[in-house]
């Protein structure tokens, strides 16, 4: 058969297989990986397109981390960047220890310890970041913080990359990590002339031809890759630098869109890729390590995180969520173990152990990650033993409040500007330490506390408050707030906000007063506007100019606009 062949069968069966997940309301991660065991099993054995979709899949993991980049304004680094890098060194320390120690035990040798501790120590990107975008959950606080640590473990497994090439070529660590900074620091900062100086000048010219900028996208993206390819980074870490370099572009957003159908059709053949690894040779001689290691992954990992998000101040809820969608191996972890096959320090048994742990943990991650929601109710009770109270003092000195607003990120800033003027008599609660620390340095009244702690809204007698507003979309928080406060006073006004139509209804028959609908009221309040200013120019020049001004304050905050696929 043709290659073309080859790999149209492997799509017809990707959709059966997707259209069977469907069905039975399975995630499609789970569909496009089972493609690829029956078509390694059935079909590459007897053809030659493994290979070809291997380099599609090179181009999926290219494609999503570039459009994850445009979303990475470098304000998100400033915002999540210190406790992503202090929880990732930790996380990767404790992890790779616990790994290397438990291989001992397990009987390999010194070695492939090593290489196992360091494997089981990288998450996957590539799938974290897809079911984040498919959630609409990356600009969460918990997505942030997430999309940090994998950052800082890429980079570890980068500089492992590295050790591991120099002492196969007999060569000096030191020497190539120092050579490979060099081109790094000097390749970063042309970019950044680049992005600042010239970009600008060429928006315009880009944005007249939307062909033109579609075809500016692939050259940039796949041309900064291969370009940090070339110089001793990985194609990952340029595509991603290559997005962040283009997300200040007011055509971030459009370039993003343009972009999807093409990652999400590469980012199949990464899955069916990834699926045809799987193999029964000598995996039944690794039935305990692959017993252990699964549990290690997808229970005592996601501890660590939340261990160390729980000390530097996180809720529960956020340090639970984090964890979670750290449980699993990388891709990275693949390469790096296929590596140490090639320069011979290690047997393939490692590689086999490895690229089951990948296979096993992917497929329960993606379950864990998707369902987080309805399996976090079932450890707040244990994680409540965890959580470290935010060493912040409270500047509230009264115990009833007028106003409290739950959430003041984005929608919650409009709500501050106007509520702020009560003075004491306003509260906001936020399980974001940052904004905790941020609003007590105002002199606003703050708590660190979570919208689903229940002490917490006897303690800050909320259901006493004459108003209740609250920005968090989750519709569980919402209901939960709701029917509290309504139990006990009927007369308090109570303003929530979700995405979703049929949970407005439902918040309504709860008790709700008013109904934020984000993607509704913006087109309301226009059509508002232009009824009550018809054909006025200098009307609208003054509402031009009053939302320029406050569109500059939420940029000053680091607000970006949620985009949802």
């Amino acid at each position: 058969m043709s290659i073309f062949l080859e790999i149209s069968l492997v799509l017809v069966l990707a959709t059966v297989v997707a259209g069977i997940m469907r069905l039975f309301k399975q995630p499609l991660i789970m569909g496009h990986i089972l493609t690829g065991i029956i078509a390694g099993t059935v079909l590459f054995a007897q053809t030659h397109s493994k290979e070809t979709i291997e380099i599609f899949s090179e181009f999926g993991v290219a494609t999503l981390l570039f459009i994850v980049g445009l979303h990475l304004s470098p304000k998100v680094a400033r915002e999540v960047g210190k406790v992503s890098a202090l929880v990732g060194v930790g996380q990767v320390l404790f992890t790779s220890s616990i790994g290397y120690f438990a291989s001992l035990a397990l009987g390999f040798d010194n070695i492939s310890a090593i290489y196992i501790g360091l494997a089981i120590t990288f998450s996957s990107t590539i799938i974290v970041l897809k079911i984040l975008s498919d959630k609409h959950d990356i600009e969460k606080l918990y997505g942030k913080i997430s999309i940090g640590l994998l950052l800082v473990q890429d980079i570890f497994a980068v500089l492992s990359l590295i050790f591991i090439t120099a002492f196969a070529n007999g060569s000096s660590a030191a020497s190539i990590a120092l050579l490979l900074l060099i081109k790094g620091v000097v390749v970063g900062g042309v970019l950044i002339i680049i992005s600042i100086y010239l970009l600008p000048l060429l928006e315009n010219f880009f944005a007249k031809s939307q062909e033109f900028l579609f075809i500016f996208s692939l050259g940039w993206g796949f041309g900064m890759a291969s370009l940090f390819s070339y110089i001793g980074f990985s194609i990952e870490i340029g595509a991603l630098i290559a997005g962040v370099a283009l997300s200040v572009s007011p055509y971030s957003h459009e370039i993003s869109s343009k972009l999807k159908p093409l990652r999400d059709f590469f980012i199949i053949m990464f899955f069916v890729f990834l699926g045809s690894q799987f193999t029964l040779e000598g995996a039944l001689d690794l039935i305990g390590p692959i017993t252990f290691f699964t549990l290690f992954i997808l229970l005592a990992e996601p501890f660590i995180i939340i261990l160390l998000l729980s000390y530097f101040g996180y809720n529960k809820k956020t340090s639970f969520f984090t964890g979670v969608a750290m449980a699993q191996v990388s891709e990275f972890s693949l390469i790096l173990v296929l590596l140490g096959v090639k320069v011979g320090h290690i047997s393939s048994n490692v590689l086999t152990l490895i690229t089951l742990l990948a296979l096993i943990t992917i497929a329960f991650s993606t379950y864990l990650i998707n369902f987080a929601g309805r399996i976090y109710p079932l450890f707040i009770g244990f994680l409540s033993k965890l959580e470290v109270e935010k060493p912040v003092v409270a500047r509230d000195i009264i115990s009833k409040y007028d106003v409290v607003l739950f959430g003041c990120n984005r929608i919650g800033f409009d709500f501050l500007t106007m509520f702020k003027e009560l003075g004491q008599s306003f509260l906001v609660v936020d399980f974001d330490p940052n904004i905790v620390e941020s609003l007590n340095n105002m002199g606003i009244n703050t708590r660190y506390g979570d919208a689903e702690d229940v002490e917490l809204l006897d303690e800050i007698q909320v259901a006493s408050a004459n108003m209740v507003v609250s920005t968090i979309p989750e519709y569980d928080i919402n209901e939960l707030l709701i029917t509290t406060i309504k139990s006990k006073n009927t007369d308090a006004i109570l303003i929530v906000i979700c995405h979703d139509v049929d949970d407005a209804l439902r918040l309504y028959s709860k008790g709700a007063n008013y109904v934020i609908l984000p993607h509704f009221i913006g087109g309301h309040f226009a059509a508002l506007l232009a009824a009550k200013h018809g054909f006025a120019v200098d009307k609208f020049d003054k509402e031009r100019d009053r939302q320029i001004k406050a569109l500059e304050a939420r940029k000053k905050m680091g607000h970006k606009h949620p985009t949802r696929e």
